[in-house]
C-alpha cells in the first residue's frame, strides 16, 4: 500500500497481488477485502473474517475512484467469482475507518498494556533517556510543544530508529485521549521496541490508505525501523 510503509519491508511474509494494480506485496501490507454471505463486501482489516478473501494495495482515492468507474467491482467478481456483490457506495469511507479504529484499539492494547506513557514531562524523560522506541503528537499539538519533544527524541538516540522527529498522529487529542482513556493525551512515546512495531504497523497502513505518498514524516525513514535495532537500552 504505497512505499511509505518502511517497517512493514523489512519483513518477510506471504505476498498477494492486488486487484486493482495486479503488484504483488507482503500480505500485511494490503487491506482484505472479505465477501458476505449474501454477496456483502466489507473491509477486513484485521484478516479475520472467514471464507475467501480479495486485497487492495492503494489509497483511500484509488479506490473511490475504482468504485466510480466499475473497476473496483470488476476486479471483485473476478477474485470472488460472482457478480452478485453489494458493495457499499461510501466503501473507500469505510475501510478508513476501519483502519483509523484498528490504530485506536492497538493504542488502546498498549496503553493497558503499560507500554507507552503521555504528558509531556513523562515523554520528554523517556526520549532524552533513550528509552522510546516511537514518538507520536496528536494533530493538534503545538509547534513548541512538538518541537520541544522532537529535540530530546533526538538527543536521546530515536533518529537511529529511521525518524529524525515524532510521528503527527492523524486525528486531534480529543481522539488519541480517548483511545488510551485517558485526560488530554497530546504526546505518546512507547517504551517497548515490540509495542512501537505494533504501533507503527497499524499507524502506518492508516496512514499510506488517507496519503500514500505523505508518509508518516513527511518522507520515508532512512534507517531501519524499532524492530530491527541492535535493542539498545531495550527494558
Amino acid at each position: 500500500m504505497g512505499t511509505n510503509d518502511h517497517q512493514l519491508t523489512d519483513k518477510a511474509g506471504p505476498e498477494r497481488s492486488c486487484i486493482l494494480t495486479r503488484q504483488a506485496a507482503p500480505k500485511d501490507r494490503l487491506i482484505r477485502i472479505a465477501l458476505g454471505p449474501e454477496g456483502q463486501v466489507a473491509p477486513d482489516v484485521r484478516a479475520r473474517a472467514p471464507g475467501r478473501g480479495a486485497y487492495v494495495g492503494v489509497g483511500k482515492d484509488d479506490v473511490a475512484k475504482a468504485q466510480a468507474n466499475g473497476q473496483l467491482k470488476a476486479a471483485l467478481a473476478r477474485a470472488f467469482k460472482t457478480s452478485a456483490l453489494q458493495i457499499p457506495e461510501n466503501f473507500a469511507d469505510l475501510i478508513a475507518d476501519a483502519l483509523r479504529q484498528q490504530t485506536l484499539d492497538r493504542l488502546g492494547l498498549e496503553a493497558r498494556g503499560g507500554t507507552l506513557v503521555n504528558g509531556a514531562e513523562k515523554v520528554e524523560t523517556a526520549c532524552r533517556s533513550g528509552k522510546a522506541r516511537l514518538l507520536i503528537h496528536a494533530a493538534d499539538a503545538s509547534e513548541d510543544g512538538r518541537r520541544k519533544l522532537d529535540a530530546a527524541w533526538r538527543v536521546g538516540g530515536g533518529e537511529d530508529f529511521g525518524w529524525s522527529r515524532g510521528l503527527v498522529f492523524p486525528a486531534n487529542r480529543t481522539i488519541l485521549s480517548g483511545a488510551l482513556g485517558r485526560e488530554n493525551v497530546v504526546h505518546v512515546a512507547l517504551v517497548d521496541a515490540r509495542a512501537a512495531d505494533r504501533v507503527l504497523n497499524a499507524l502506518s497502513r492508516w496512514q499510506s490508505f488517507l496519503n500514500p505518498d505523505a508518509g508518516l514524516e513527511g518522507a520515508l525513514p532512512s534507517a531501519p525501523a524499532a524492530s530491527t535495532h541492535d535493542g539498545r537500552n531495550e527494558g
